[in-house]
């Protein structure tokens, strides 16, 4: 080596290391992205930060960047396997204490007994699997976001390079359709604009600029000289340079948020099904003990004790049960697919049901999603626009009566330049109207055809010849077009003060007038009325050109700023996202329900109050930044989130803040969304609520419930199922555990007082499986919940098993048992222990059959809820009576359920005597006060 090659080479060593130790910085900057104010920098110090020029980095050193700092990509998580969601289902207590009574059953030879216990805990394990198998995915769905490829500058040149290869320091060019590969400080820029709304939950474009603001901790919505990985350039172009990749960019912060926020642990019906099999466990044992003391002390034969408390075990364990909750849950799930709630999670529809905060973005869920104009203004005369959305089917109205350029030389006027100075379009696919475009120019296009100005014809009537694009220098656009008397006009729109600048003539019907001091302030004083109402306003203006316009044109010297001078401005337009309006009859059943609806948006605090005003969604309406809520101490919000309703201008981290503080305020809380940003919160949640259109696929990977409709209608719609679909599983449990305490109080009376078993195991089974599981099905599925959204939520505390339930229940169990042991008792006495079992196995799976009528409610008799028929409660019922008594009249039925035959006289006996229990519990609800009833049935007593 040359001694100039070796001075050549320790000048790279070293300069090697010096990039080393700034990498090192950058990285640390990095780590911090959240923190570190890169907008507040000038572009001069952007760059010495990250060590870049405006002309990009060198091949070698992005190179070695890349090596040293690691990809510009989001870390997963490992996705959980099928054999894990099918394990899964055999977490339940209950499933154990079956599987257990299927082993002993086998060990002591009773296949029919096995057999059908198992099965049953196949068909539950195979349900709760199927309805699971595609709800988890991983955080990878981010990677979709992603930008697969990307325009940077390396070594002088731009090249095409994959965006996992991007690294601080590279200066990215964006153009119209690219999906930004990394949070970027913008350099220059032509009309640049970027769709945020998966970041910040705002619905338009956000325009960029260059300008340094002034103000610190500014929300993600307002850092306008930064692009950010993951959202979309809607138009214009722009070169910027990286300031953070991966895991440090703000989408990467989101990631991380995600995989941080705490799993949600098992609902209460989980829980409290696993205590219910604990203590269905103590009291078996302790039942068993109890016989085992009393038989051997009788002297009985200690195989026979075994053997009945075999049928003890059997009677008290409600086989049917895991299968009944689990097919309870998955018919609510397919009820509510029909009402356009998607469930990806079984749980998640029994916690809808204790739902008692609704945390819920605001665009596109309360509101229709769609910029809407609701009010012109021309020549000092107010129009009222109507309709929603960019539905064409709306009309203008003047004072009450409806208008249309043909009838109000005024509207003509004002439509010609909202139309004509515009890019968007419909398009028609399938019979079905597409907008396509800029919302604001999509809201101005329908604004103007539903004053009845064509577009089409408006394109041959006066074709386009130029178009000077928005920018946020000048706040406007125009557009040059040919007029049928051949002159060349520009139309305008923009910001109205800057129109009023720049204008010098106003727009009247009857002649334009000079437009004087008096009439700029009454232009002004209309434009805050409508911007006090939540009213994004435009100005409209036009100008006549000179004929050498034309000339300029040709030469490419088109000059905004000599077109747009000395207009005449025409009138005002003012656009919202409008309340959907089925949003407040769901928010009024919301407050009859006695859950509170909290509003939490990206959007600026004016405009969501104004619109929680229109939706009356608290008694007083006022906003909370995500800037005021970074200034609070956890304390000081746990005290004010009671009274807040409106959260704007928020974060990701504020977000899953809310709804963390409302949780430990005791809350189960529904959070709904659409954007990145909204995924750790939803993920965080006791139940997440993903949007089905306008949902990121990140979002709804980390939701419970996916809404197709992105309706808030349809969210309230899906917590009125949950609160049914727990009704009927409370009520099921409570007909199927009368049932088995009606069985074991029967065995172990006659036990006790030294009469023979009277239901062999195979009769135990019978009745579990056959008699109180099938109507225990059909409870399952019943509709009798009309009322249910008239009483506020329930305790998510509130034991499934109470004092009610159990008071219940034992009164249940008492005449169940009491009439099927005098039965018993009186027919041992005239006949054999055949037929006496017979007769007692019939009376109690009538008495059980008859109860299943009445357990629909806890508080209204059969003849008030005969309207509300569950038909597939009568055929089960009719079939099985229809059943039983054909096995006490077919000798090869009767075998098989050893019952020996019994005339139809006495069938008809059993039959009355067993609806006995089933008259006396119906007339019980008519003296209990119905105040005391629907109490107990709203707190889940």
């Amino acid at each position: 080596m040359s001694n100039s090659d070796g001075k050549k080479k320790a000048l790279q060593d070293t300069t090697r290391l010096q990039t080393s130790a700034q990498s090192d910085d950058i990285g640390k900057a990095n780590n911090e992205s959240m923190t570190e104010q890169w907008y507040q920098d000038t572009v001069e110090a952007v760059l010495h930060r990250v060590d870049s020029t405006p002309v990009g980095l060198a091949t070698d050193e992005a190179q070695f960047r890349l090596a040293k700092n690691g990809p510009n990509a989001l870390r997963e998580t490992k996705g959980i396997s099928p054999l894990s969601i099918f394990l899964r289902q055999f977490q339940s207590l209950l499933v154990w204490i079956l599987i257990a009574a299927g082993i002993v059953s086998g060990f002591v030879g009773d296949t029919v007994d096995t057999v059908a216990i198992f099965a049953i805990v196949a068909l539950n394990a195979i349900m709760g699997f199927y309805q699971e198998w595609t709800a988890e995915r991983s955080i990878a769905a981010l990677k979709k976001m992603t930008a697969p490829q990307a325009k940077v500058a390396r070594g002088g040149t731009i090249v095409m390079i994959p965006a996992i290869e991007i690294v601080s320091g590279d200066v990215v060019h964006l153009e119209a359709g690219d999906i930004v590969p990394a949070d970027a400080r913008l350099l220059s820029l032509a009309s640049l604009k970027c769709m945020e709304s998966a970041l910040t939950g705002e619905s338009e474009p956000t325009t960029k600029t260059l300008d340094v603001p002034q103000e610190n901790e500014l929300p993600i919505g307002d850092r306008n000289n930064l692009v950010f990985m993951g959202t979309q350039v809607a138009a214009g172009a722009g070169q910027a340079v990286v300031v953070a990749t991966g895991m440090q960019t703000e989408l990467g912060q989101i990631a991380e948020l995600l995989q941080q926020a705490e799993p949600r642990k098992s609902t209460a019906l989980q829980l409290q099904l696993d205590t219910l099999g604990r203590v269905l466990i103590i009291a078996t044992v302790a039942i068993i003990a109890l016989l085992f003391v009393v038989g051997l002390q009788r002297g009985v034969p200690s195989l026979e004790l075994f053997m009945s408390s075999i049928s003890l075990a059997v009677a008290a364990v409600p086989e049917g049960l895991p299968t009944v909750v689990t097919v309870a849950l998955s018919l609510g799930v397919h009820r509510m697919a029909r009402r356009r709630a998607l469930v990806r999670k079984l749980s998640a529809v029994e916690t809808l049901g204790a739902t008692s905060v609704i945390c819920t973005d605001k665009t596109g869920t309360l509101t229709a999603g769609e910029m809407t104009v609701k009010t012109l203004y021309v020549a000092s005369k107010e129009y009222q626009v109507t309709g929603q959305g960019y539905a064409t089917d709306g009309q203008v109205q003047l004072e009450g009566r409806t208008v249309s350029i043909q009838s109000d030389a005024g509207l003509r006027q004002l439509s010609s330049v909202l139309v004509g100075c515009n890019s968007a379009h419909l398009v028609q696919k399938k019979n079905l109207w597409q907008a396509v475009g800029d919302p604001t120019e999509l809201a101005l296009l329908i604004a103007g055809m539903k004053a009845g100005l064509s577009q089409a014809q408006l394109e041959l009537d006066a074709p386009k010849h130029a178009e000077l694009p928005f920018d946020s220098d000048r706040k406007r656009s125009s557009v040059l077009r040919s007029m049928p008397d051949g002159l060349l006009r520009s139309f305008t729109n923009g910001a109205p003060g800057g129109l009023l600048q720049r204008s010098s003539k106003m727009y009247r019907p009857d002649g334009n007038v000079d437009l004087t001091d008096e009439l700029r302030a009454s232009i002004l004083g209309a434009t805050s009325i409508m911007a006090s109402q939540a009213l994004r306003v435009l100005g409209s203006a036009y100008r006549d050109l000179p004929n050498n316009t034309l000339d300029d044109l040709d030469s490419g010297e088109l000059d905004p700023q000599s077109i747009e001078r000395d207009m005449v401005f025409v009138g005002l337009a003012g656009m919202y996202d409008p309340p959907r309006p089925e949003a407040m009859d769901a928010l009024s059943r919301c407050r009859d329900a006695g859950i509170r609806v909290i509003m939490i948006t990206g959007d600026h605090p004016e405009t969501a109050v104004a619109i929680a005003k229109e939706l009356k969604l608290d008694s007083q309406v006022a906003a909370v930044t995500g800037a005021e809520l970074d200034r609070m101490s956890d304390t000081e919000l746990t005290d004010r989130s009671k009274s807040i309703s409106v959260y704007a201008r928020v974060t990701a981290k504020n977000k899953l803040r809310i709804v963390r503080e409302l949780q430990r305020g005791g809350e189960v809380v529904a959070m709904t969304g659409d954007g990145v940003n909204d995924a750790p919160a939803i993920q965080g949640a006791d139940i997440g609520i993903a949007m089905g259109k306008a949902g990121t696929e990140v979002t709804k990977q980390a939701a419970d419930i996916i809404i197709t409709d992105d309706n808030f209608a349809t969210i309230v719609a899906a917590i009125e199922e949950g609160r049914g679909i727990y009704e009927n599983i409370r009520k099921t449990l409570q007909y199927l555990l009368a049932g088995n305490t009606s069985e074991l109080l029967l065995m172990l009376t006659c036990v006790v007082i030294g009469l023979p078993a009277p239901l062999m195991p195979i009769h135990l089974l019978w009745i579990n499986l056959v008699t109180d599981g099938l109507p225990a099905l059909c409870l399952a599925t019943d509709n009798n919940h009309s009322d249910s959204m008239k009483r506020g939520p329930r305790n998510a505390a509130e034991k499934l098993t109470n004092a009610s339930f159990v008071w219940s229940m034992l009164i249940t169990g008492v005449l169940t048992a009491g009439v099927t042991l005098v039965v018993f008792v009186y027919t041992l006495r005239i006949s054999d222990i055949e037929h006496a079992r017979a007769s007692a196995f019939t009376v109690l799976v009538f008495a059980e059959l008859m109860r299943a009528l009445g357990a629909r409610s806890s508080h209204q008799p059969i003849w008030k809820i005969i309207p509300i028929v569950n038909w597939y409660l009568v055929v089960v019922i009719g079939a099985s009576i229809a059943m039983q008594v054909a096995s006490l009249q077919i000798p090869m039925l009767g075998s098989f359920l050893k019952t020996p035959s019994t005339t139809p006289e006495s069938c008809l006996v059993l039959f009355a005597v067993g609806c006995i229990p089933m008259l006396v519990l119906e007339m019980t609800k008519m003296l209990l006060p119905s105040k005391q009833a629907s109490s107990n049935e709203a707190t889940g007593a």
